[in-house]
């Protein structure tokens, strides 16, 4: 659904422009309904749902036992933090203070489309990523398996 890397600037109020790319497509399919939440993987990267994907998610990590310390900071980070966010007239999104201070965003950051959701990156943490090599140590058998 969603693919590719964009260049993006948050305002002052905090809001950012949804790429003219994904509008229709955010406007359509997501019924103008996203939800923010933490990327519970990568420090200074926020992850941006489409609201129908995010309901399956949110159910799959709702109904983990909460007797273990590993689901309930998952929950957290993911299900405690979420935020629902409608586009307004000129298609930007409002990102929550407390998530972007996290995160690490401020005035320039990458949205980038992942197939069944965006990630919102802080600039210096994408280019952090980015710049990370994967060794031979690093691919696992699945990734051997791929033709790339």
């Amino acid at each position: 659904m969603f693919q590719g890397e964009t260049a993006i600037t948050v305002d002052d109020k905090g809001r950012l422009a949804i790429p003219t790319a994904y509008r229709e497509l955010v406007a359509g399919e997501c019924a103008n309904r996203l939800v923010v939440t933490y990327s519970p993987f990568e420090m200074g990267c926020l992850w941006i749902y489409p609201y129908a994907e995010w309901e399956t998610v949110r159910d799959q990590v709702n109904a983990l036992p909460m007797v273990k310390a590993s689901h309930r900071n998952l929950q957290m980070k993911l299900v405690g933090a979420a935020t629902v966010v409608e586009p307004d007239g000129a298609s930007r999104i409002l990102l929550p203070a407390s998530q972007r201070g996290a995160a690490g965003i401020e005035k320039k950051a990458v949205l980038l489309g992942m197939g069944n959701k965006f990630e919102l990156w802080s600039e210096q943490a994408h280019l952090a990523k980015i710049r990370q090599t994967l060794g031979e140590d690093d691919i696992t058998d699945d990734m051997a398996d791929l033709r790339l």
